[in-house]
């Protein structure tokens, strides 16, 4: 008679498995729910592709440096005068940067061109902050291009998009260019107004001839005040000769960008009611997910800190650059190569600068 080979009896998982499973699957959901933007962030170098690298051009400067050797060490020729510059800002409520920018690039810019409206991206009610403070701007009063474009107010259970607005205000920009006399063969910056060149690129750029159509900035980000600089991946400024077809954008536009050319300064607010109306006016205003992210002894501490205001990941496409930016930013205790505006008057910009991190309320 063949053996048969033995087979045990199966044993089903004990109970209190079943019981640890139900107890533990809420929370799992719970937590995924809360930290879905974490966990997208922090898997974003799987899921998600980088754009293609920038062709990236160096920058020679160096004070009592003429002209025509900085042109010359760029590759091009001097010009035997400069082009006009047009520098053109959608404003929200960016005061001191706005009057730092101006102070900065006074001397080199034909027309500030700058447009205003009284919602925001978000569809939310706004003062002309610009408007009604137009006298702190009266140095450059002669310089200035300004218009009122009239926003429309969201309404309860919306979900218009916010960059849909945005584009509109981009749009009515292009009116404005023309209003203000842009001619083909001017240069054109479009950035936003914490996003500063530099006097000396600007002077780069109006003297020196066979520069790109189009070229892209690179400015050294900050977050908060010149004490927390973050990288060099502000790349959304650009510089363009001006011809009828230009229209004014933020985006990528050209695979040219210029290193090192200026500063970029974001959350950079005096007061801590400026940072909640930022958080919940620009495009990402659905980064609060709750409430408390805009109460003032939260922010207040972050700023000091260096941290996340939104609680996120920084968003990069390799594990490896994650992992190097996650925490605080390290602070810097330099105060060099910065708008020399800010530094000469370093007392009413103290919150800007190295060990000025707390904020008034309002």
């Amino acid at each position: 008679m063949p053996l048969r080979p033995l087979r045990l009896p199966r044993r089903s998982p004990p109970k209190f498995v079943f019981i640890i499973l139900i107890l533990l699957l809420p929370t799992v959901l719970v937590g995924i729910f809360t930290h879905h933007q974490k966990i997208t962030y922090f898997f974003r170098p799987i899921w998600d592709k980088p754009p293609p690298p920038f062709s990236r051009l160096p920058h020679f400067y160096a004070e009592n440096v003429s002209m025509d050797h900085l042109c010359r060490l760029h590759g091009w020729s001097v010009r035997s005068e400069p082009r006009r510059v047009f520098d053109a800002i959608i404003f929200s409520n960016e005061l001191d940067l706005v009057e730092i920018r101006w102070h900065e690039l006074k001397p080199y810019v034909t027309k500030f061109v700058i447009l205003e409206s009284n919602t925001t991206f978000t569809g939310i009610p706004k003062p002309l902050y610009f408007a009604s403070n137009r006298a702190r701007f009266a140095f450059a009063e002669n310089q200035v291009v300004y218009s009122f474009l009239p926003g429309r107010v969201k309404s309860p259970g919306s979900h218009e998009d916010p960059f849909e607005l945005e584009r509109e205000h981009r749009v009515a920009m292009n009116y404005l260019l023309q209003q203000a006399g842009i001619l083909y063969g001017d240069i054109l910056i479009m950035s936003d107004a914490d996003e500063i060149p530099s006097p000396h690129t600007i002077k780069l750029l109006q003297w020196c001839n066979e520069i790109p159509p189009i070229l892209h900035l690179q400015l050294k980000h900050y977050m908060y005040s010149f004490e927390f600089p973050v990288d060099y991946s502000s790349w959304r400024a650009a510089a363009h000769i001006y011809r009828p077809s230009t229209q004014y954008r933020h985006s990528r536009v050209s695979n040219l960008i210029l290193s090192d050319a200026g500063w970029h300064c974001s959350f950079c607010f005096k007061y801590l009611q400026d940072f909640v109306f930022k958080m919940t006016a620009y495009s990402h205003a659905d980064r609060v997910r709750r409430r408390e992210f805009l109460d003032h002894r939260r922010i207040q501490r972050l700023i000091c800190e260096g941290n996340d205001l939104f609680d996120m990941l920084p968003e990069e496409y390799s594990f490896k650059e994650l992992f190097k930016k996650m925490g605080p930013i390290p602070r810097s205790a330099s105060a060099v190569h910065l708008p020399a505006f800010l530094i000469e008057n370093s007392d009413k910009y103290r919150f800007l600068l190295p060990g000025g991190c707390v904020r008034d309320p309002t």
